[in-house]
């Protein structure tokens, strides 16, 4: 016996119930992919990306990391931006972060914890630009949140700073990217206000998204 057979009966029962509910739903899904939206968020067991937006399989494309960074030379995370972009043609790039992030929480911190320092470095380079800001909040669990906060906006800056954004806006396809946060004790996701398409300046949305972020850290403290 598997130490893991209950997962495959898991799988079955799964199986089982998707096709009582809909008889088609997996000759569907073998037949296309052609999600509207790409989703970057947190390798966190806590945050089901389809889940949270109650979307199917085959509706959401989805890659995760830790902390849902977007890094320049990270070929992982860019081939699947560029699958997304110029072949699935998602209309959508949301990168949506997540309170009490782990990843975020080390990088606050600062405490060694072998290879995944030099990933985490990509958070404490916001963390340095932004210290003026953070070290307002008084409160050490509000900090954090606000470098949670911090960070989805950097990443989501940075899918705009990319090549295969700017080519897709420069050949005029549609295309929006999002900054989104969710929430792990209510299941809620916040909009950062940072929405940038080839019709809107990313800068200036991140900006914008900034000041917001400021101003609800001067009405908290």
């Amino acid at each position: 016996m598997s130490a893991l057979d209950h997962l495959i009966a898991n799988n079955r029962r799964w199986a089982a119930g998707a096709v009582r509910e809909d008889p088609a739903f997996f000759r569907r899904l073998v037949s296309q992919q052609a999600p509207k939206y790409l989703w970057i968020g947190c390798a966190d067991s806590r945050v089901p990306a389809n889940d949270i937006v109650g979307l199917l399989p085959g509706e959401l494309f989805v890659h995760r990391n830790v902390a849902n960074l977007v890094v320049h030379t990270d070929l992982n995370c860019l081939s699947v931006l560029q699958y997304a972009v110029d072949v699935l043609r998602v209309e959508h790039v949301i990168v949506c972060g997540h309170y009490g992030c782990g990843g975020i929480a080390a990088a606050e911190r600062g405490v060694p914890l072998g290879l995944i320092d030099n990933w985490l470095r990509h958070i404490q380079d916001v963390k340095e630009r932004r210290r003026a800001l953070l070290m307002r909040e008084r409160d050490i669990e509000r900090r954090a949140d606000t470098l949670c906060e911090l960070n989805v906006l950097e990443q989501a800056h940075n899918v705009c700073r990319t090549t295969i954004a700017q080519d897709a806006w420069s050949r005029g396809q549609p295309l929006a990217v999002h900054a989104w946060i969710y929430r792990l004790s209510d299941g809620l996701v916040q909009d950062l206000g940072f929405a940038a398409s080839a019709a809107v300046e990313p800068l200036a949305e991140f900006e914008r998204a900034l000041a917001r972020i400021q101003m609800n850290v001067t009405l908290a403290t």
